[in-house]
């Protein structure tokens, strides 16, 4: 199959089968293959640019960076769609492709007013695959978006890919599968599921000499069991994941693996506060056990209640919206407010240059 490629395509709504769904002429010139190799390694170059998104709990302490892939692990009735909304809005790039496979009609119409209202559409190309659209469609958003995203990165752009969700394009294939007669492998996915996954995540590259393709994709877990076959799958092929539970991005659990190549680029404070905060965050869970099971409370774990209420409060709600460096010195407000200078565990000229308090 192929599919129009040129710069008509921004702000454009299509279907599973790149078919106009906003009314709009259907376009024709320039087509190319879905579904190719991904890139030669020779020409990739190694991540090194962060991407930026307004969201504490990705930028502070799980950094996205330029060609990276990654997952967004979550359930059924979480708000990761409104999280890629969000970053569809936010994210310091030249380009936003989504991808929306077996979408309620809801969730699509809430991207759509979502990104008209914040004035992102322009920059925006949808290729939306609705759960009552034939379930082969499914299969080929991801080609769609890839291909097209490839050769905009091709053109020296920074896209970014969000693939929403990564569990319903696994039960397309399932589904498919069986109606072909295969033999089913673990809970009825094709034995080929982690290729299948990996050929579509492995198309995100940093290109020598031009643009980027990043991919963002969101995979649900039946049951919150990340054994599944496709958040299991999933694990082995991307850098790392999000965990997105209770309406928040876990500190624990998630990761993403290239965070080491962009954070000593940011400013000087980053990883030490990084550290330090997800550090004391651990002790302030180990007080709340303690506290529930009615052990006696010291002076220490009252601080660490403190800093954990304001920890989730001003930096996990995902409500809050900062650039980094105001993300950093809320950290520091919070590390200052609940903590003494000698409590935080942090390096003492970090301490002495960013301590919020007067001495």
């Amino acid at each position: 199959m192929q599919v129009s490629f040129s710069d008509n395509l921004m702000g454009r709504i299509f279907d599973g089968s790149a078919r106009p769904r906003d009314n709009g002429p259907e376009l024709q010139e320039n087509m190319i293959e879905i579904g190719g190799p991904s890139v030669n390694p020779s020409k990739r170059i190694l991540p090194k640019n962060m991407i930026r998104t307004g969201i504490p709990m990705i930028d502070v302490f799980n950094s996205l960076v330029e060609s990276q892939k990654l997952p967004v692990f979550s359930v059924s009735g979480e708000p990761y769609n409104q999280l890629l909304a969000r970053i569809a809005l936010q994210a310091e790039v030249d380009l936003i492709i989504l991808g929306g496979i077996g979408l309620k009609y809801d969730d699509y119409l809430y991207f759509k007013e979502t990104l008209e209202e914040g004035g992102a559409m322009s920059r925006t190309i949808f290729f939306v695959h609705t759960a009552s659209d034939p379930t082969v469609e499914g299969l080929m958003v991801p080609d769609i978006s890839l291909a097209v995203a490839e050769q905009f990165a091709l053109k020296g752009k920074k896209v970014l890919v969000l693939l929403t969700d990564m569990t319903n394009f696994a039960d397309a294939l399932k589904e498919i599968a069986i109606t072909m007669e295969q033999v089913p492998s673990n809970r009825g996915y094709p034995g080929d599921l982690y290729s299948q996954l990996a050929s579509r995540y492995e198309k995100a590259v940093d290109f020598s000499g031009a643009g980027s393709l990043t991919v963002l994709a969101a995979t649900t877990m039946p049951g919150d069991d990340v054994t599944h076959p496709v958040p299991d799958n999933t694990g082995y092929i991307t850098e790392g994941q999000y965990y997105l539970r209770n309406g928040r991005i876990e500190p624990f659990g998630s990761l993403s693996r290239l965070k080491q190549q962009v954070n000593d680029a940011t400013r000087d404070d980053h990883r030490a506060l990084m550290d330090g905060m997800i550090k004391l965050y651990a002790a302030f869970r180990e007080s709340m056990e303690k506290k529930s099971m009615g052990f006696r409370m010291s002076d220490w774990d009252d601080k660490l209640l403190k800093y954990g209420e304001q920890f989730e409060d001003k930096m996990m709600d995902l409500s809050v919206n900062i650039p980094l460096e105001q993300a950093l010195d809320l950290g520091w407000e919070i590390l200052s407010d609940c903590l003494e200078k000698d409590e935080t565990g942090l390096r003492s000229e970090l301490v002495n240059k960013y301590w919020k308090k007067d001495a």
